[in-house]
């Protein structure tokens, strides 16, 4: 789903580029049968550009898509007393035949020994990398288990395929986990992509003096559900763009909520949304491109409350 305002951005930076490389080539044309040019004194600046966007493109083609962020987030609560617990969060493999950053994950998370794992959907462009994308899933260790959610794609493409057997991964959709670290209890619970709010009838039975985490692909369920027990949102679908631009962000999300969701940490009212920009890329015939949305692992760190509030570190470093 597209905003018209993204509609509009998106179409935006298509005339531009278009009409960039379009006066670039007649530029080179004119060149070649040695004519004079039009606008001699753009020529220099088109010239920047054009070969900006080439490296861009080179860039966000062989780089960022390799280049994964790890970025940590500690969160403290009132709710746990003595407990700290760790939760390792992808989304969005999206994987193609082309092997990228599937190998490479199992090594990243496992050295964390997270206390749980989640997948907040998406996990497929192809149905042939169905193995490819288990085995990833399958590597990928954790101390009190691993829980999933299935995205847009798992339900318009992948529906009667089985994302999740031999994997060790649990598939949340409508469920409460009522769970443990220590003497301290925690719930988890998640919905797929295709099911809406009615199908969590579960969700005002939740203990309020438990931790309560909850997976959904789309971020902005938090709106819709309103005031209830839930401490920690986990969503992802949003890519942060996957192509994005300096001081705007995201182009286009995809998302009903548009860019009020784009990427990272939401606080209010003492609950936490957090949106991860996911591994893999859009499928279909959209290029396989990153541009200042690098891929994304998320290792939230949930501790006791002290005096010191909640903070956000971002590659080991206070944001």
């Amino acid at each position: 789903m597209m905003q018209f305002r993204e509609l509009i951005g998106l179409l935006t930076f298509i005339v531009f580029w278009w009409l960039v490389y379009s006066f670039e080539v007649r530029y080179l044309i004119l060149r070649l049968r040695k004519k004079a040019f039009a606008v001699p004194r753009f020529t220099i600046l088109i010239h920047i550009l054009a070969i900006a966007g080439i490296a861009c493109f080179i860039y966000g083609y062989f780089i960022e898509p390799y280049w994964i962020d790890v970025r940590y987030v500690e969160i403290k609560t009132d709710k746990f007393k003595a407990t700290d617990l760790t939760i390792v969060q992808i989304s969005d493999l999206h994987c193609d035949e082309k092997i990228r950053n599937e190998e490479a994950l199992p090594k990243i998370i496992n050295a964390f020994s997270p206390d749980i794992i989640v997948f907040t959907g998406d996990a497929l462009n192809t149905a042939r990398a169905l193995p490819s994308f288990k085995k990833t899933m399958r590597a990928l260790k954790a101390g009190i288990g691993k829980y999933a959610v299935r995205g847009n794609f798992d339900v318009w493409y992948w529906r009667e395929i089985d994302l999740f057997g031999e994997t060790g991964f649990i598939e949340l959709d409508g469920k409460v986990l009522t769970l443990s670290k220590g003497h301290e209890r925690f719930t988890l619970s998640g919905l797929s992509a295709d099911n809406n709010i009615g199908g969590l009838t579960c969700l005002p039975g939740l203990p309020p003096e438990a931790y309560n985490i909850l997976l959904f692909h789309h971020p902005g369920i938090n709106a819709e559900l309103g005031d209830v027990a839930i401490d920690l949102f986990l969503s992802g679908h949003t890519h942060g763009g996957q192509v994005a631009l300096p001081f705007y962000g995201a182009i286009v999300t995809l998302s009903k909520y548009g860019k009020k969701y784009e990427a990272g940490r939401y606080d209010f009212a003492g609950k936490v949304l957090y949106v991860n920009r996911g591994i893999g890329m859009e499928g279909g015939i959209a290029p396989r491109i990153r541009i200042f949305a690098r891929p994304e692992i998320t290792v939230f760190h949930i501790k006791p409350k002290d005096n010191t509030g909640a903070r956000e570190i971002t590659n080991g470093n206070p944001a």
